[in-house]
């Protein structure tokens, strides 16, 4: 089968910038789809007929191209594989439908002029995206290339790094890169006041923290004080036992189930941009905590299901790991989400009570896994000394689904 669609990257020079293949594509297409922008890029003497995108964007209209005689060509912007339609229409169509010619990216541009090593620049985009997905990618030394939603991304950016203690990192903002409007703004985020800046903009960032910047580490066991809780929170130590026990891996998919105040969720999602979690928590005070955590943490899209487990996980999709916190006392909850969890899923279980452990002792006597006392003391003062403090010790079962 030849292909139907070609999905050709254009940039702000336009036809000038085409490959001779692009060129090609276009002039032996029928009907070429694209924003207003990009179509009219394009010279008259382009004959085939210039559809805009639909409002709301969907690809739609170009499916149904799909099993006719017709040659269709879809413009976008730079590398329609980086954050483009290009990888949409991967997920719709078989390899040998369609193929994609690439011009080069903001992100490319942007790397010549700054002289930044593409390989080692952190990307987040803001494109239908909150900006606190970029809370992750703050740390020290870091450079990031932030692509924006719209002209106010860049003044949003710049305030959240002056909130988080990164106010002295070096802001590049790039407008209409690769064409005759090139324009780039330098500044500090705290010193942020360029009022007009075109709705295309990319926004390259030299992190660089200062004296009283909150630094939150990638790795499990962030500080107990970096949420908001009220006292249901799975603790700095054990949060980080219990998290290298569940062993988050690209693209899974967590249970964090009576979440309280989300914090093994949050932590699953931090550990790398493909995994997703689902926090099930009934209490609303708490659900409001996980509200707020979660962007403040770099994670928002953490789904949160208001409701209380079992009943609350009908409908879900199946996941990789289950947590469950310190309450357990039936052994249905155990079996329903054991029930629903993936083969080779893993299952880890914490318990504080007595009435707890014992559910976890008779489960594992039928299902299997392993369990783990944890207990964890710190120094406190006593008088003119120091002595240890005990904290409640944890029981842990994790099992692993056959």
């Amino acid at each position: 089968m030849s292909p139907w669609l070609t999905v050709l990257g254009i940039g702000e020079d336009g036809w000038r910038g085409l490959s001779r293949q692009a060129r090609q594509a276009l002039l032996a297409a029928d009907t070429i789809f694209g924003g207003a922008r990009h179509l009219a890029l394009l010279p008259a003497r382009i004959g085939g007929e210039r559809r805009a995108w639909p409002a709301p964007f969907t690809i739609a209209p170009v499916l149904e191209y799909r099993h006719g005689r017709k040659q269709v060509c879809v413009l976008a912007s730079g590398d329609p594989m980086m954050y483009g339609v290009g990888s949409t229409f991967a997920r719709e169509l078989t390899a040998d439908e369609f193929c994609v010619v690439p011009a080069p990216s903001s992100l490319s541009l942007a790397a010549a002029r700054l002289h930044w090593g593409l390989q080692d620049v952190a990307i987040v985009s803001l494109v239908g995206r909150p900006v606190a997905a970029l809370e992750t990618q703050l740390h020290h030394g870091a450079r990031l290339f932030v692509l924006s939603s719209n002209a106010a991304s860049p003044g949003v950016v710049a305030q959240l790094l002056t909130t988080r203690g990164f106010g002295a990192s070096r802001l590049s903002v790039f407008e209409h890169l690769g064409g005759e409007r090139e324009r780039r703004i330098d500044s500090v985020a705290s010193a942020w006041t360029a009022s007009e800046v075109a709705a295309l903009n990319l926004v390259a960032i030299e992190c660089i923290a200062e004296n009283h910047a909150r630094r939150l580490p990638l790795t499990p066991g962030l500080p107990d004080d970096a949420y908001q809780h009220d006292g249901q929170l799975t603790k700095r130590d054990v949060r980080a036992i219990t998290l290298a026990r569940l062993a988050p891996e690209p693209g899974e998919l967590l249970w964090d189930v009576g979440a309280g105040c989300g914090s093994i969720g949050i932590e699953w999602m931090r550990a790398h941009p493909g995994c997703r979690a689902i926090a099930i928590e009934a209490n609303g005070q708490r659900q409001r905590f996980i509200e707020h955590n979660r962007d403040a943490l770099g994670v928002p899209g953490l789904q949160l299901v208001e409701g209380e487990a079992p009943d609350a996980l009908a409908g879900l999709p199946e996941p990789d790991a289950i947590f469950i916190g310190g309450g357990v006392t039936v052994p249905e909850m155990l079996d329903t989400c054991w029930s629903h969890l993936k083969k080779g899923g893993r299952m880890i279980v914490n318990a504080v009570t007595i009435q707890s452990e014992m559910t976890l002792v008779a489960w594992r006597a039928l299902h299997g896994g392993e369990m783990t006392r944890i207990s964890v003391a710190h120094a406190q003062p006593l008088g003119a000394f120091d002595t240890w403090r005990q904290a409640l010790p944890i029981t842990l079962l994790h099992a692993v689904k056959p």
